[in-house]
């Protein structure tokens, strides 16, 4: 599958073609990558996001392919984009809404677990925020990928379908696997659906929370930013939003621990939305199944 986009001004002129991505399931037969670049017309690709100057219109594309001699016909099932605009600063923070109390059954997983596993695919467990979230969601959802899919993977392996999370959502062009769609396109056909998107605050986050939704966040701090948290500071970081205290502080489970048991975490809603809205513009991974639909329009933002 290859994913492009243009887009066009408010006059109508058009912008070339940009590839975003070309995905595979596997990697057996397509090594799955971004195209980054591409600084044309006035646009440019970074890894998992299309800049813009500022159009009046946009064309998302996509290329379904075969291998060849086969007779397979491949489908598409959900095609999103999500337009933004960065937010300058957090402004205040929001005030606790209707998931007070309420937290998920989300299990545990460490990124640190696999420290040193597979460093060829973005530097090893230690890099695996993105694809140990994502796994998190999917064992809440009993989604998780067969034993025969992660055969593979050595015994004594802790988790060994984050190994597998990893190693499927790898983007060779950018050598990692934090690459945010890749991550919803792994996650979407074992779940049901998945997509990036950005919400405005954390109440946002709590509509999805009270309809049984975990919603993975992409964030950045310096040391001192989010009490509490198992690192001291990072560049980029990914977590599970899996609930809130009756305060309105937000539990995680935070890959980052060192262990299974320091997953489950309380930070300061303050802190984490800052850090989140301020570092992605409120990023998130939005992975639900049919038992767990998404908010109707009258109680959630647009998706």
């Amino acid at each position: 599958m290859e994913i492009r986009v243009r887009g066009a001004s408010a006059s109508g002129d058009r912008t070339r073609f940009d590839v975003l991505a070309q995905w595979a399931a596997g990697d057996r037969f397509v090594q799955r990558r971004s195209v980054s670049g591409q600084p044309d017309d006035g646009t440019t690709v970074a890894v998992d996001t299309w800049r813009t100057g500022g159009l009046a219109s946009y064309q998302l594309q996509v290329r379904l392919m075969r291998r060849t001699g086969t007779d397979a016909r491949p489908s598409l099932d959900l095609a999103t984009a999500m337009t933004s605009r960065l937010p300058a600063t957090a402004g205040r923070t929001s005030r606790p809404g209707v998931a007070r109390g309420t937290v998920l059954p989300v299990p545990r997983y460490s990124q640190m677990s696999h420290r040193g596993h597979y460093p060829r695919w973005g530097g090893g467990g230690q890099a695996w925020c993105s694809p140990t979230s994502t796994a998190m969601v999917l064992g809440y959802y009993d989604a998780l990928p067969p034993a025969k899919r992660y055969r593979w993977v050595p015994d004594g392996h802790v988790d060994p379908w984050v190994d597998h999370a990893a190693r499927m959502t790898f983007d060779h062009a950018y050598d990692g696997t934090g690459n945010w769609p890749f991550n919803t396109a792994y996650a979407a056909p074992r779940a049901g659906k998945a997509f990036v998107t950005r919400l405005r605050n954390l109440r946002d986050a709590e509509r999805l929370v009270a309809a049984g939704i975990p919603v993975v966040v992409s964030i950045a701090f310096d040391r001192g930013e989010l009490d509490g948290a198992p690192i001291g500071s990072t560049n980029g970081h990914l977590l599970v939003v899996v609930g809130f205290r009756e305060s309105g502080d937000v539990v995680v489970n935070d890959p980052a621990s060192p262990t299974r048991r320091g997953v489950r975490r309380t930070y300061d809603r303050g802190q984490l939305e800052k850090v989140w809205l301020e570092a992605s513009g409120g990023l998130a991974y939005v992975v639900h199944d049919a038992e767990h639909p998404l908010p109707s329009p009258a109680t959630a933002p647009s998706w």
